[in-house]
C-alpha cells in the first residue's frame, strides 16, 4: 500500500504573518502567527478569515488546492474587480493587498476587508432577517445593487481590456461546455442535449450591451444587515464583461417565479415567506436598469444549464479531494445534483 501524501495547509499562519509585516503595514501583527480560520460555504475559491495582533479581522481568498478549471479561479481577476468597484455605488469588501508570489502560502491570494453581516445562503437563512420590511428590502435591495453594478461604465473603471471579441453568450456556452466535458461526470448527454438548444436559442436573441457580469450574484454571496440593505458582494471568481441579463436570469433561476413548474436552481432566503416573489424583483430590475427583459425565459434556462456544469466541476474537485475539507458522502449525491440540474434546464428549454 502506498503512503498517504501529507495534507496541504491551504493558508500557513508563519508565512502569511511574515508577508503581511513586510508588505501590509496596515494589519498589525506580533511575534506569533495570525489567526487563521476558513470561513464555512463556497464551493471553489477558498475564503478565511485572518485575525490579526490586535483582534482586527480580514479577509483572504486562495484558490483551491487543486484541480484548477482554466481561468475560474484567477486570483488577480478577482482582485481587479473589487478594485475598479471600491470607489463606486457597488458596495465591494475593501481591497487591501494582492500577492502574486505563490511561494507565500503555496497559491496566489488577496486580502480584503472583514464586512460584517448576515450571508443568507439557503432557504433556512431567511429567518435571519425579521419578518415585514427587513425582508421586502433585501430582495429590492439586491436587485437595486445588481442594478448598480449593471450601470457601471467597464471602460471608466479600468476593466475595458477585459472585452472580448464575440458574443458574450457565445463564449458562456463554448467555455462551459468544454470545461464540463473536462469535469469527471460519467454521462454528459442531457448537458449536450441542452446545450444545443441553447446555442440555437441564443443566435436569435438581440444583441447585448456589454456591462460588468458578477456571474453568481445571489444572496448566498451577499453580507447583508439587520435591516435587509446589502453590506458587500462577494465571490467575484466568475466576473467577466458580458450580458447583464445573465446576471438577472441566474439571480431568478435561484429565486423562483410564480409560475414556475421547475425547482430553484440554489435554494435562498426567501423559501421561509415574507420576501418579494420573483415577479417583483424582475419588474424591479427592468424599471431601474431600462432593460427589456421580455427574453428572460432564455436566461433562466442558461443559469439552469450553467449550474449543472459548474456544479460537475464542483462534483469534480470534492471527489479529487482538493477543497480544503474531506467529504465521506459527497460522490453520489453531488453527481445526482448535476443530473438534476442538466434535466431541468432541458425540461425549460423543451417548454420554451
Amino acid at each position: 500500500m502506498s503512503a498517504r501524501s501529507p495534507e496541504i495547509d491551504p493558508v500557513p499562519a508563519a508565512p502569511l504573518t511574515d508577508w503581511l509585516r513586510a508588505e501590509v503595514p496596515k494589519v498589525p501583527v506580533g511575534d506569533a502567527p495570525v489567526g487563521v480560520e476558513r470561513i464555512s460555504g463556497g464551493h471553489s475559491n477558498l475564503t478565511y478569515r485572518i485575525t490579526d495582533a490586535q483582534g482586527g479581522r480580514w479577509a483572504l481568498r486562495r484558490p483551491p488546492t487543486g484541480m484548477v478549471l482554466a481561468t475560474a479561479h484567477d486570483m488577480s481577476r478577482e482582485w481587479r474587480f473589487i478594485s475598479a468597484l471600491a470607489d463606486t455605488p457597488v458596495p465591494v469588501a475593501p481591497p487591501v493587498a494582492y500577492c502574486a508570489d505563490e511561494s507565500v502560502i503555496g497559491a496566489p491570494f488577496y486580502v480584503m476587508g472583514f464586512v460584517e453581516g448576515h450571508i443568507l445562503g439557503d432557504g433556512p437563512s431567511g429567518d435571519l432577517l425579521a419578518l415585514g420590511e427587513p425582508r421586502r428590502t433585501l430582495g429590492f435591495d439586491t436587485v437595486d445593487v445588481m442594478a448598480e453594478m449593471h450601470a457601471v461604465d467597464p471602460d471608466a473603471v479600468g476593466l475595458g481590456d477585459l472585452r472580448r471579441s464575440g458574443g458574450y453568450l457565445d463564449r458562456q456556452l463554448s467555455r462551459w461546455h468544454r470545461q464540463v466535458h473536462n469535469s469527471t461526470v460519467p454521462d454528459l448527454s442531457t448537458i449536450d442535449r441542452a446545450h444545443e438548444l441553447l446555442v440555437a436559442r441564443a443566435a436569435q436573441l438581440p444583441p447585448s450591451d456589454v456591462r460588468i457580469a458578477h456571474g453568481d450574484f445571489r444572496p448566498g454571496n451577499l453580507a447583508v444587515g439587520p435591516d435587509g440593505r446589502v453590506r458587500a458582494v462577494f465571490d467575484w471568481e466568475l466576473a467577466t464583461l458580458g450580458d447583464p441579463l445573465a446576471d438577472l436570469g441566474w439571480l431568478i433561476a435561484s429565486w423562483g417565479l410564480g409560475s414556475d413548474r421547475l425547482p430553484v436552481t440554489i435554494p435562498g432566503p426567501n423559501a421561509v415567506g415574507g420576501y418579494p416573489d420573483g415577479e417583483e424583483l424582475v419588474a424591479r430590475y427592468a424599471e431601474r436598469s431600462g432593460r427589456d427583459v421580455s427574453d428572460l425565459d432564455f436566461y433562466l434556462a442558461f443559469a439552469r444549464w450553467r449550474s449543472a456544469c459548474i456544479s460537475a466541476g464542483v462534483y469534480s474537485r470534492y471527489a479529487g479531494g482538493v477543497m480544503g475539507v474531506t467529504e465521506s458522502d459527497g460522490g453520489a449525491a453531488r453527481l445526482a445534483g448535476v443530473y438534476r440540474a442538466a434535466e431541468s434546464a432541458l425540461a425549460a428549454l423543451e417548454a420554451g
